[in-house]
């Protein structure tokens, strides 16, 4: 008895690439976009939940949120700076608090936009402050 062993052609290999090219090709488009928004939600959900969770943390501890001074480093290590907290009970944050595109999130206490609270924000993917790309806390 023979065994008759069939290989890949060189057309029928082709064949697969072509269409695997293709596949890629259509879909790729859809997914071009989705890294930018995932990052527009990450920095959104830091702003909204996890950084702002951090500061009430802070605040119902030592009775006022970080100054603009103390600033977000507040939440990692005590601050020797005026208002030294007297119940700090840190740290409120595991890391130092950066955006998904490898900038410090800003923070003012009391908020210029929120007068009796804090402004956080996010400059953005452009990185500068003020842009329609700024993800902010109001």
């Amino acid at each position: 008895m023979k065994k008759s062993v069939r290989l890949f052609t060189l057309i029928e290999l082709l064949i697969v690439i072509v269409i695997l090219g293709a596949l890629a090709a259509m879909v790729a488009p859809r997914l071009a976009g989705r890294s930018e928004q995932a990052r527009r939600r990450i920095a959104k959900a830091d702003i909204e939940s996890n950084i702002s969770l951090a500061l009430k943390m802070y605040e119902v501890d030592n009775g006022a949120y970080p100054s603009t001074e103390q600033g977000l480093a507040a939440l990692l290590s005590k601050p020797s700076s005026e208002p030294v907290p007297q119940n700090w009970n840190g740290p409120y944050l595991e890391k130092k608090a950066l955006d998904p595109w490898g900038n410090e999130y800003q923070y003012r206490y009391p908020g210029t936009s929120n007068a009796e609270s804090y402004d956080l924000f996010s400059k953005g993917p452009d990185g500068t402050e003020g842009g329609e790309d700024d993800i902010k806390n109001w």
